[in-house]
C-alpha cells in the first residue's frame, strides 16, 4: 500500500492512498458491488440528455456541487482500505509494505508522523457524530419514495453519507471508521516508511513557477536549485509559520496524477485545493473585517484625545487673555 501526503498549503495536507492490488470481481462483497453500481449509474446520468426535462443531468450537476462541499480530509481517508484481519497480519509480518510519499522540500520529513496522526485521530469523533445523524435522517426521508419517476435522492444521499462516515470491517464485523482507524494502526505499530520524492518536488516547483498547465507541460523540468529557491521563498512568505500559504495549484493536480498514473487522484487534489483556497480567503476576509472594526472603534477615541473640544479650548483661550 502506498500513501501520498500532499501539502495543499503550508498548514494543510491531503492524504491519498494508492491500492497496489485491486480486488478481483469474484472477491468483491455485496457492498463493493452496490458501490460500483452506484458510481456507474451516476456517471451515466451525467451524460444522459434524454430524461424528462433533463432531470438526471441536472441532478448530477447539483449533486456534484454538494459532494464538493464534503471535506477533502474525509475523501482522502476513504481511499484508505479497511483494516481486515488478513491485512493486519500481512502488515505486522512485513508482507505488505506501507510507504508514504511526499515532497521533501515542501514538507519536512520530521513533520510527517504528526500530520498523519492528526489526520487519523482528529476527525473520528466528528465522523461518528455525523454518521449517527445521517442514520437518524434516513427513515425521515423514506416517504419521498412515494414520489413517482424521480428516485428518493434525500434518502440515498443520507445512506451515502452514513456509509462515508462508517465502514464495516467485513472479516471481524467490527464497526470502524476504517480509513482513520487503519492509519492509526499503521502509525501505532510504526509500520510506515517515509519516502521523500524528488518527482513531487519538481511538480510542486513547476506549479509555483509557471502560470498554466500548458506552459508547465512544455517547460523544462525544474532543477534542484530552482526547487530549493522556490521552497525558500514559500518559507519566507509564511512569516515564521504565522501565515498559511498555498503551495499547490488546482491545475497542477492533473499533472501530478498523470505522472504517477493515478487518474482518480486528480479529482481529490482539485477538491482539496478549492476548499483550502476558500478557507484561506475566508480567514483573510474575517481578519480584514476585524482590522476595519478596530480602526473604526479606535478613530473616535483617538480624535477626542488629540483634538480638544472647541468650547473648552475657546474658554481656555479667554481665560489666558490679559
Amino acid at each position: 500500500m502506498r500513501l501520498f501526503l500532499l501539502p495543499i498549503s503550508t498548514r494543510r495536507s491531503l492524504i491519498y492512498c494508492e491500492r497496489m492490488h485491486e480486488k478481483l470481481a469474484s472477491d468483491r462483497t455485496y457492498l463493493d458491488r452496490i458501490t460500483n453500481k452506484a458510481n456507474e449509474t451516476w456517471a451515466s446520468w451525467e451524460k444522459d440528455d434524454k430524461s424528462w426535462k433533463n432531470w438526471k443531468k441536472t441532478l448530477t450537476v447539483y449533486g456534484n456541487k454538494a459532494l464538493r462541499r464534503i471535506p477533502y480530509e474525509e475523501w482522502g481517508l476513504k481511499t484508505i482500505p479497511p483494516l481486515t484481519a488478513r491485512r493486519r497480519q500481512a502488515e505486522l509480518e512485513g508482507k505488505e509494505k506501507v510507504e508514504v510519499i511526499f515532497p521533501g522540500l515542501f514538507l519536512r520529513e520530521e513533520k510527517v508522523p504528526g500530520i498523519l496522526q492528526q489526520l487519523a485521530t482528529e476527525r473520528q469523533a466528528l465522523h461518528r457524530k455525523r454518521m449517527i445523524w445521517s442514520i437518524i435522517g434516513m427513515p425521515l426521508s423514506a416517504p419521498f419514495m412515494l414520489v413517482p419517476v424521480i428516485p428518493n435522492i434525500p434518502f440515498f444521499y443520507l445512506v451515502f453519507r452514513a456509509y462515508s462516515h462508517w465502514k464495516v470491517d467485513q472479516t471481524n464485523f467490527i464497526t470502524a471508521l476504517s480509513g482513520s482507524k487503519h492509519l492509526e494502526f499503521i502509525l501505532k505499530n510504526k509500520l510506515l516508511r517515509s519516502v521523500p520524492s524528488s518527482e513531487l518536488d519538481e511538480a510542486y516547483t513547476a506549479g509555483l513557477m509557471y502560470p498554466t498547465r500548458e506552459i508547465s507541460r512544455n517547460a523544462p523540468v525544474p532543477s534542484r536549485e530552482q526547487a530549493e529557491d522556490i521552497s525558500s521563498i514559500i518559507e519566507k512568505q509564511t512569516n515564521n509559520g504565522s501565515e498559511d500559504v498555498m503551495v499547490l495549484q488546482r491545475w497542477n493536480g492533473k499533472l501530478i496524477a498523470e505522472h504517477f498514473k493515478l487518474p482518480e487522484m486528480e479529482v481529490e487534489i482539485e477538491r482539496a485545493v478549492e476548499q483550502v483556497e476558500q478557507a484561506i480567503k475566508g480567514r483573510e476576509e474575517l481578519l480584514e473585517e476585524k482590522r476595519e472594526l478596530e480602526r473604526a472603534t479606535a478613530a473616535p477615541s483617538k480624535a477626542l484625545a488629540e483634538k480638544p473640544d472647541n468650547k473648552i479650548q475657546k474658554k481656555a483661550d479667554e481665560v489666558g487673555k490679559p
